[in-house]
């Protein structure tokens, strides 16, 4: 007979590049994109740290950056299309597969190495002729999938009928396995990028991107059938793509929190899925409306009451469209506590007063909450 030896089994070390580029994503967040930036924080990690060696250097890890497909040369004016030609030079910036492992590093970051799902979409209340086993059995309904058969159940419920299986199924015997349905969602982010997401010596911005990224690598990866929409928000509101998220930085913006619920609630009016939520990330009181005539009305000392109201006039809007908002407020100042308060109430929302490195659970674990499927 022959025997078989288990070992342990140790996992294979890191290679130091596979370090350095677990470090050059965070950094690369960090400054926004700006690659020659996060080289530079590299380079002086690796004075303080040793994280090469002199068989393998930080200019090595550049050229296996470029080598495997992280980097790229974009040529400059007078480079004559070569690197470094005279009266000028390439500048590196990040390529599409960089911005997907920024997005993947994300999401393993802040909400854990996630098992994906076959079908992926969120459970509801409902129970039906759904898309997932719920782990109950109901009797065999004319129109059910045969495919949803319990065979081992339906099998005992004949022979407890007829004694044997001789005489065959009765449609009486079968039984299905009961499933849940499964919903659509569709979601709009909204990230304010007012210039107090960097003030008093907190960054707020690049907590706030990480969240947009693993967000939408949940999505895309998760549940395909929904839909992630990322708008920003200054002294005006504009749509960013996914792919623009490791970009994105402040601005010296006041908050204009209106106009972002109002193109929030414009995408969602076109979406066609019954179930649609609005997630807000923002740190700072309102502070700024575009006026009909094209002004803008600013004031930024105090909670304004033209802008408030303004506010929560958006807010019960969004309620009657049947658009809960949830606000991610990570700022503690109880008098903007107070008006987040007033605003949720408004809206029948939800709202969570987190610091920064409660955001990113927060959010998944609302986002897993809030899909649900109308039933008619």
């Amino acid at each position: 007979m022959r025997a078989t030896r288990f070992t342990e089994f140790i996992p294979p070390e890191k290679t130091t590049f596979e370090t350095l580029l677990e470090i050059f994503r965070e950094l690369i967040t960090h400054t926004s994109g700006d690659v020659d930036e996060a080289l530079d924080w590299l380079r002086e990690l690796d004075k303080e740290y040793d994280l090469t060696t002199d068989d393998y250097t930080i200019d090595d890890f550049i050229e296996d950056l470029k080598d495997k497909g992280y980097l790229r040369i974009e040529m400059g004016p007078d480079t004559g299309g070569e690197p470094g030609g005279s009266g000028g030079s390439g500048q590196l910036s990040i390529t599409a597969k960089t911005e997907r492992l920024i997005r993947k590093g994300a999401l393993d970051q802040i909400f854990g190495k996630l098992k994906k799902s076959a079908s992926g979409d969120h459970k509801t209340k409902y129970a039906g002729k759904g898309d997932e086993p719920s782990g109950e059995n109901r009797p065999y309904q004319f129109g059910d999938d045969l495919t949803t058969i319990n065979m081992t159940e339906s099998l005992r419920n004949a022979q407890i009928n007829h004694g044997n299986l001789e005489s065959g199924f009765t449609e009486d015997d079968l039984v299905v396995e009961d499933s849940h349905y499964r919903a659509q969602m569709s979601t709009v982010l909204m990230i304010d990028i007012s210039h107090s997401m960097i003030l008093y010596g907190e960054d707020r911005i690049t907590p706030a991107k990480k969240v947009a990224m693993a967000l939408s690598e949940l999505i895309t990866t998760q549940y395909p059938k929904d839909t992630l929409d990322v708008i920003v928000f200054g002294d005006d509101a504009w749509p960013i793509d996914i792919a623009q998220l490791p970009y994105l930085n402040v601005g010296p913006y006041h908050t204009n929190t209106v106009a972002g619920l109002e193109l929030a609630m414009d995408i969602l009016r076109k979406k066609k899925n019954s179930n649609k939520q609005i997630f807000m990330i923002t740190d700072g009181k309102p502070s700024c409306l575009k006026e009909r005539d094209g002004s803008y009305y600013k004031n930024s000392f105090g909670l304004d009451e033209y802008i408030v109201r303004r506010c929560l006039n958006m807010a019960s809007q969004a309620r009657r469209l049947k658009i809960p908002i949830t606000t991610f407020m990570i700022a503690q100042d109880p008098y903007l506590q107070q008006f987040i308060q007033e605003f949720t109430e408004a809206n029948q929302g939800k709202a969570f007063y987190t610091g920064l490195k409660g955001l990113g659970s927060f959010i998944f674990e609302d986002y897993e909450r809030n899909r649900r499927k109308n039933i008619r």
